[in-house]
């Protein structure tokens, strides 16, 4: 029986022309991209870094032997290798079963001991230990956009957030909307958000710089464009910027949080000089009790609960 090449038309010029271009500009658009979660400026975020290399590793143990047994016995059993062992009648080993069994339980025992210490390390609603006083900043998420609340400093900013390097930082976060994602993937840990729950998590940031922070859970429409800058500075840049803040001519009550809470797309930063002191309690209370006639959209109107607490930090 005989056998018939068929030809392959090699790459005409005017193909290999192209690759050259193509190339580069796929190496262009890729330039730009790097990856967060492995360039930690946090912490938390260095932590897992380590936690991913380490996991990682551990499975590259069994991973990179079975390709490379994949490829190696392709080959040596490849039908014109006449000298290879043929045993059809080949059915057990004690030595392969005790590698195939023993191996994979080894690395399980390893993970889920790695797994229990970092879980409880790296639990997000475990203050972080400091000898500075953390600073608390109160997270709603809206569509689509992140309100923030700095209920010491009286301030709130939208799609900004400022502090400095070194601080803990405690943020209490929520939703208005549908549930969203709050991550800064430089500092660590992300955490739902979600309507009639609060949700915590704890992030430092090890040195000064700019970080992105963005929502990574899908929204809606305007979902691409919900992300923020995060701000880490000296103290003296803190306070500059929270006196830049005070010096807004806007104000955040209960009487107009329900026109910013309204959706909108691509949202500018916003300052406002003060805010109502109780308006992350009276989100959180909107799902928690459907009886008491809270009505955001128009005007905040409080359950008696609220309205103490209301009068209480006014007095104070």
């Amino acid at each position: 029986m005989s056998t018939v090449a068929i030809p392959v038309p090699l790459p005409t010029l005017h193909a290999r022309s192209a690759l050259g271009p193509l190339t580069f500009a796929m190496a262009a658009l890729l330039s730009g991209c790097h990856a967060s979660l492995l360039e930690p400026t946090g912490r938390i975020a260095a932590d897992e870094k380590q936690l991913i290399i380490t996991s990682t590793l551990l499975m590259l143990i069994v991973v990179v032997p079975v390709i490379f047994m994949t490829l190696y016995f392709a080959w040596k059993y490849r039908a014109s290798n006449t000298s290879a062992t043929y045993t059809p009648n080949w059915s057990y080993s004690h030595r392969i079963e005790a590698v195939v069994w023993a191996v994979p339980i080894a690395i399980i025992l390893v993970l889920g001991v790695i797994t229990w210490k970092t879980t409880h390390e790296l639990d997000p609603y475990k203050p972080l230990e400091s000898s500075v006083k953390p600073i608390e900043i109160q997270v709603v998420s809206l569509d689509w956009k992140w309100l923030f609340i700095y209920p010491e400093q009286h301030i709130a900013t939208v799609n900004e957030i400022q502090f400095p390097a070194g601080t803990p930082v405690n943020f209490k976060i929520t939703s208005d909307t549908v549930m969203n994602v709050f991550f800064i993937p430089q500092l660590g840990s992300q955490i739902y958000a979600m309507a009639g729950m609060q949700t915590q998590v704890n992030l430092i940031a090890n040195e000064p710089g700019v970080y992105d922070g963005l929502s990574t859970n899908f929204s809606g429409a305007g979902f691409p464009d919900m992300v923020f800058k995060a701000t880490a500075g000296t103290q003296q840049e803190f306070d500059a910027w929270v006196a830049k803040v005070k010096a807004s001519p806007n104000k955040l009550g209960l009487d107009n949080y329900g026109e910013l809470a309204k959706p909108s797309t691509k949202d500018p930063v916003k300052y406002f000089s003060n805010v109502e002191p109780v308006l992350f309690t009276a989100v959180l209370d909107k799902y928690m009790d459907k009886s008491s006639g809270l009505k955001l959209a128009d005007k905040i109107c409080l359950p008696a609960k609220v309205v103490a607490a209301d009068s209480k930090a006014r007095a104070e």
